[in-house]
């Protein structure tokens, strides 16, 4: 088994900016998709790690399990993590993932996040828009157990499991694992302006955006959005309604964050950006095409080099439905984006 970086992009994961997968040397393999966490505490000041012990195999290993058609991989992880220790999780930064080929020929890739436990208060919110999941199946998993990182890495039963915790570790050293999410969504596919003869701020989505804008409800819960934060224009409202319905919540329209107001005073858009990155819990800002470049410059300017290089430069930036996630951790400096990811709505 190897650990390498990811060349490909399939719509329906979630893809890291720093890649986890390479080039397979079976390119025309079939390929299992896999997803799970490292679920991470402090104890006494220590980082200590979740094992799962599955007694088919004898072996400890990391939580996960199969992709389903019509998850995202963050979904996959949040419901395989939550079904074999019995504990729902709040993914956070995307981790080194493995590839590897099966007895039968088959390649087998794992995608992984870093994750801590779910709040009952703090993320009940983001608990109450997500599906229910199947108890644990002692006949799968029978033991689970926190350990040190150093005991973790001993435990381990497969070396390469030991990728993702190095990584893991070396984000806790440097400040880059205790993070909250800021995700921004472009707003659904929308009806075409050529074709729409109301005002603009109006126009709405089609019906492939609104599956997109269900399709949103549980990758925000996967990162345990709390906050939501909208253009007040028809598209972007519609495409958040779902979540905010499932959540519970009282979505922030703001006239500000849309096209006519952006063209007009991009700065109130940059400070709402601003304002987002100094929460202190999961948030969302949906909003449109023509103010994505104001929104990833501030994202730019509070990012570490790595990151900054790689957010998007290109029209469209997000393609209609698709997500953002910027990982931000609080530092001395003020919020910094630590990590980034793209997840693309399991609905085309």
């Amino acid at each position: 088994m190897s650990s390498l970086p990811w060349a490909a992009r399939p719509l329906l994961t979630s893809t890291p900016f720093v890649d986890p997968f390479g080039a397979t040397s079976v390119p025309h393999a079939p390929v299992i998709e896999t997803a799970g966490a490292l679920v991470w505490r402090l104890r006494h000041g220590r980082l200590q790690v979740q094992l799962v012990h599955r007694p088919r195999y004898d072996d400890w290993s990391w939580p996960k399990g199969k992709h389903e058609d019509g998850e995202s991989l963050p979904t996959t992880a949040v419901r395989e993590v939550t079904e074999e220790t019995g504990k729902p999780i709040v993914v956070g930064v995307p981790l080194p993932g493995l590839q590897y080929l099966t007895p039968e020929g088959r390649v087998k890739r794992v995608h992984y996040w870093a994750a801590r436990r779910a709040a009952p208060e703090a993320d009940a919110r983001a608990l109450a828009a997500r599906a229910p999941v199947a108890p644990v199946n002692k006949r799968e998993i029978d033991r689970t157990e926190w350990l040190d990182v150093d005991e973790a890495a001993e435990r381990l039963t497969r070396g390469s499991d030991r990728g993702p915790l190095d990584e893991l570790r070396e984000a806790h050293a440097d400040h880059r694992l205790d993070t909250r999410a800021l995700v921004i969504v472009r707003h659904g596919r929308a009806v075409p302006r050529p074709v729409w003869h109301g005002e603009e701020q109006e126009r709405p989505l089609t019906p492939v955006g609104h599956a997109q804008a269900s399709a949103l409800v549980p990758v925000l819960a996967a990162y345990g959005v709390s906050t939501v934060v909208s253009s007040r224009w028809e598209r972007c409202a519609t495409t958040m309604d779902p979540y905010v319905r499932a959540a519970g919540l009282r979505p922030e329209y703001s006239d500000s964050l849309g096209e006519a107001q952006h063209e007009r005073s991009p700065a109130r858009v940059a400070a709402a950006v601003r304002d987002l990155l100094d929460l202190p819990r999961p948030a969302v800002l949906c909003t449109h095409r023509p103010v994505l470049p104001t929104v990833l410059d501030v994202l730019g300017q509070h990012s570490r080099r790595a990151v900054a290089s790689v957010l998007p430069r290109r029209d469209p930036y997000l393609e209609p439905g698709e997500v953002l996630v910027a990982h931000v951790a609080t530092t001395s400096k003020g919020p910094r984006v630590v990590a980034a990811e793209r997840v693309s709505p399991p609905v085309w």
